[in-house]
């Protein structure tokens, strides 16, 4: 009976490794000598199941101890590819829809530290005052050392009512600073515009979703009707999003044909992507795009792009540099791996990972009333997510609610620069 279910335990392993080498592989396909190297190393795995089935302290199901393997293996590789379980890959779904319940942080693992990416506009983290590049030591009273993204965002999520407390390490204090954050339900718009002064137009991504591009454009083309001379795009705190949204924002201020972004994975193929309507002819309006620490993925494929075609000035501080591209591959039982497959390169071949966009004009945001201004996270790696759709604005581009606090020149000295270059720039 045991034999049979070590059989059985090794032809599943072994099943699942040939698939991953023929998905996987080289252009010439595997060899045979790949195919016959995980044998000793399988034999090994199945003696461990053997043993911890028939040793451990208290009955494991055989299901548990396959999933914990395959979150381990991912763990090894990198912080941004993890194993979802059924339960977790249909959660990610449902994200999709328009909300959630939870605190609204946008996290990363950095430096083996759970760091936030960038707290979203109007929810309970950007409330209490979460900034970008704070360290999250602890979620209520478990240390996040060694905890995977899907588990730290579990357990910041819940129902809305509900309270999580969460420890946090800023900038190069070693003081934390405790914050016990309400549970609400978190919307997500992702455009907002406003107009500021002598038609220059303001418009804010917060993420990229599925129906951030076209948002925009209604956005654009509100402010085509008021004549607009120039345009602040602020992708501060915007963590990212979806690929194809980022290539379509770009893709409505570059000329048809440009290249906005390529990437590069283990072979030498690489993947170009091409604004492919570009630009509507209302003229080359004069443009500045605002980034910070809290500006990744997504938001670094736009501001790469208009930097290297030099079709806009980016104005503010190095933005957080994430460049890793993590493929979603769904299992047929419905669980999931997220694996990075490739690194996201701008037109001119810059690479972002680990470096971010450096801002053609850096102007430095004043500090927080009463605090000390966190450092903005050394980079962090963009996400390209084949068939994963980030949350949608089911709500429109917001237009009539933009908050004063996110366009209030008087006390936003990058907004207030970014209109003093186009102003100038109209004059000349």
């Amino acid at each position: 009976m045991k034999q049979g279910l070590n059989n059985r335990i090794a032809k599943f392993a072994l099943g699942a490794l040939i698939l991953s080498v023929f998905a996987f592989g080289g252009a010439g396909g595997p060899s045979s000598v790949a195919l016959q190297e995980p044998y000793p190393q399988l034999k090994i795995f199945n003696n461990v199941l053997f043993l911890i089935q028939n040793n451990y302290v208290e009955k494991v199901e055989l299901k548990d101890l396959i999933q914990g393997a395959i979150k381990g293996m991912l763990q090894t590789l990198d912080p941004y590819s993890s194993y979802m379980t059924p339960e977790q890959y249909s959660e990610m779904k449902v994200d999709t829809r328009g909300s959630f319940e939870g605190l609204g942080i946008e996290i990363t693992v950095k430096d083996y530290q759970l760091t936030v990416v960038a707290p979203i506009e109007g929810t309970p983290a950007e409330k209490a005052g979460i900034l970008p590049g704070d360290r999250i030591i602890k979620i209520d009273d478990q240390p996040t050392k060694d905890m995977t993204l899907h588990d730290a965002v579990s357990k910041m999520r819940g129902l809305r009512g509900t309270t999580v407390r969460l420890t946090v390490l800023r900038g190069d204090s070693h003081t934390p600073k405790e914050y016990v954050l309400t549970r609400e339900v978190i919307k997500v718009r992702s455009v907002r515009a406003k107009e500021l002064e002598d038609n220059i137009q303001y418009i804010r991504l917060t993420s990229f979703q599925e129906r951030t591009a076209e948002d925009l454009q209604k956005a654009l083309e509100v402010a085509y009707e008021h004549k607009m001379a120039g345009l602040v795009l602020d992708l501060r705190n915007n963590p990212g999003g979806l690929l194809d949204q980022a290539i379509q924002v770009a893709d409505q201020f570059l000329e048809k044909g440009k290249l906005v972004v390529y990437t590069q994975g283990r072979s030498e193929e690489k993947h170009d992507y091409f604004a492919r309507s570009g630009q509507k002819n209302n003229g080359r309006f004069p443009m500045v795009v605002l980034i910070n620490g809290g500006s990744a993925s997504a938001s670094e494929i736009v501001a790469g792009a208009l930097q290297d075609w030099k079709r806009a000035a980016i104005l503010g501080t190095p933005s957080f540099g994430k460049a890793s591209v993590q493929t979603i591959i769904e299992l047929e039982d419905h669980s999931a791996l997220r694996l990075t497959t490739a690194k996201y390169f701008t037109p001119l071949g810059k690479a972002i990972q680990g470096k971010g966009i450096t801002p053609d004009i850096p102007v430095e945001a004043p500090k927080p009333e009463g605090e000390v201004a966190a450092k903005p996270p050394k980079q962090k790696e963009p996400e390209e997510k084949r068939g994963e759709p980030k949350i949608s604005d089911d709500e429109g581009i917001g237009t009539e609610d933009i908050s004063r606090k996110e366009a209030d020149i008087a006390k936003d000295p990058q907004l207030k620069r970014a209109v003093e270059i186009l102003k100038a720039h109209r004059l000349l």
